[in-house]
């Protein structure tokens, strides 16, 4: 459950499981976004979203410019059905929690994630949900 919001419709669930593209919304350093297609997980039990990622990709770069305070926007959309995933960002390299989230894509989407030698994931602690149709 993603603390201050209420639980997840079964619905919504559903729609987070699907194996679908969505869009990852980061800030660039001079303030205008960036839009990226991504896949990702989400743990409804912790609201923690993860997408993985290379080190030095712009995504990632610009969450780490943003530091503690970076937010990010995560929107899987399909037809006329979408939710919006909002929070605090951040990025690891920690083998533990990389792990986990390639151990969750996998799961999700039925192979690994690419892997290369930078990997990392961007971790976004979900506060915000926004949604249409789901």
């Amino acid at each position: 459950m993603i603390r201050g919001l209420p639980p997840l419709t079964a619905a919504a669930r559903g729609f987070l499981s699907l194996g679908l593209t969505a869009t990852l919304t980061t800030l660039r350093p001079d303030g205008t976004p960036h839009v990226a297609p991504v896949r990702f997980t989400f743990d409804a039990s912790t609201g923690l979203a993860r997408v993985t990622t290379r080190g030095g990709a712009r995504k990632a770069r610009n969450v780490s410019a943003g530091g503690p305070a970076a937010r990010v926007a995560l929107c899987q959309a399909e037809g006329f059905r979408w939710i919006t995933l909002e929070g605090r960002a951040s990025v690891t390299g920690d083998p533990v929690r990389l792990a986990e989230a390639v151990r969750r894509y996998t799961a999700r989407y039925g192979a690994a994630p690419p892997a290369p030698p930078d990997l990392t994931v961007i971790e976004i602690a979900v506060d915000r949900l926004l949604s249409l149709n789901v």
